[in-house]
């Protein structure tokens, strides 16, 4: 395995929060681990509860989500949570300057492109599990996301 790529893993390790990686090429593999005294910290907190100083406002809605809309405890909208299935950069449209791929309100079916996620100069298309109206659109985009963090809720 040549040395450089070897150097180019170690940095992506150390940009990251991903603690340890391993890469097998034909017979020959490398892991290379990271390991730290501090406990892994959480990938998704949800908001805090609104304050009780202001209950005429109501219930703050989640970033995203469209304004009206039911909110549950956990400040979601009802409905299906597209979670990110790796760790990496969301990206709403394929280019910048492009129309995003959803927006609130917008029309999926299953199997439609929701948006996509930079993984090592990997872009992933991150396609719809059910069909339904977008409710939410958790996460900016260019930013970077974790395993299992709400992008996007289907209703």
């Amino acid at each position: 395995m040549d040395i450089r790529k070897i150097k180019k893993l170690i940095e992506l390790l150390e940009a990251s929060d991903v603690a340890e990686i391993e890469i097998v090429e034909g017979e020959e593999s490398v892991r290379i681990a990271r390991h730290s005294s501090a406990p892994p910290a959480s990938a998704y907190a949800p908001p805090p509860p609104p304050a009780a100083a202001a209950p005429a406002a109501g219930p703050a809605a989640a970033p995203g989500v469209a304004p009206g809309s039911p909110v549950e405890e956990n400040g979601l909208p009802p409905g299906s949570i597209m979670e990110s299935p790796m760790v990496g950069t969301f990206y709403g449209a394929s280019t910048p300057g492009d129309k995003p791929f959803v927006e609130v309100g917008s029309q999926v079916s299953q199997g439609d492109t929701l948006c996509i996620i930079e993984a090592m100069k990997i872009m992933n298309r991150i396609e719809a599990e059910t069909s339904g109206t977008v409710r939410a659109v958790l996460v900016e985009d260019g930013q970077p996301v974790e395993y299992g963090e709400p992008l996007i809720v289907i209703d």
